[in-house]
């Protein structure tokens, strides 16, 4: 398996434009709602199996359902255990494939980097009045744990962001 940084800008371009929105879906449902929609995650699995065939070489492509499997068992693992919810390890299973050919030290980097931005991120927010007045039926002001999908959707989203900037 080759491994590179950031994905070429051929890449990210195909892969942006169906991960951006799902990204944004998943995000404003987990802190809306504390759950990623499990139609949101299967939306996300679709764009890869479609523009997986277009974006990536077919070995990566082939990679990248052996990581999302990798990464489902994990994740079934660590939901039994109740280390993440399952939507959270749906989601990442999802996420998975398209990290194909990467890093992975990017990968987590980029993962820790933007946990630590949505946590001090959605915490600052609630601390904020005004904000809470215009969500206030945000489940995730008041829920004792923090909506993971905002951390996962944003890594996805910059990794494709950052190769589009950087690699052109």
């Amino acid at each position: 398996m080759m491994t590179t940084d950031l994905p070429p800008v051929w890449t990210a371009l195909w892969f942006l434009v169906p991960v951006l929105p799902i990204s944004l879906w998943v995000a404003w449902s987990d802190m809306k709602f504390m759950r990623i929609p499990n139609i949101a995650v299967l939306t996300l699995a679709a764009a890869y199996v479609l523009f997986g065939l277009i974006a990536l070489p077919f070995d990566l492509y082939l990679w990248g359902y052996a990581l999302g499997a990798i990464t489902l068992v994990a994740g079934f693992l660590a939901s039994t255990l109740r280390m993440v919810g399952a939507g959270d390890a749906k989601f990442a299973a999802a996420m998975a494939p398209f990290f194909a050919g990467s890093s992975p030290g990017l990968v987590f980097t980029l993962f820790g980097g933007c946990l630590l931005a949505a946590f001090a991120a959605h915490r600052l927010m609630r601390a904020i009045p005004a904000m809470r007045r215009a969500t206030p039926d945000w489940a995730s002001w008041t829920h004792r744990k923090f909506p993971m999908g905002l951390a996962l959707a944003g890594a996805l989203s910059f990794y494709f962001l950052l190769g589009l900037l950087i690699s052109a």
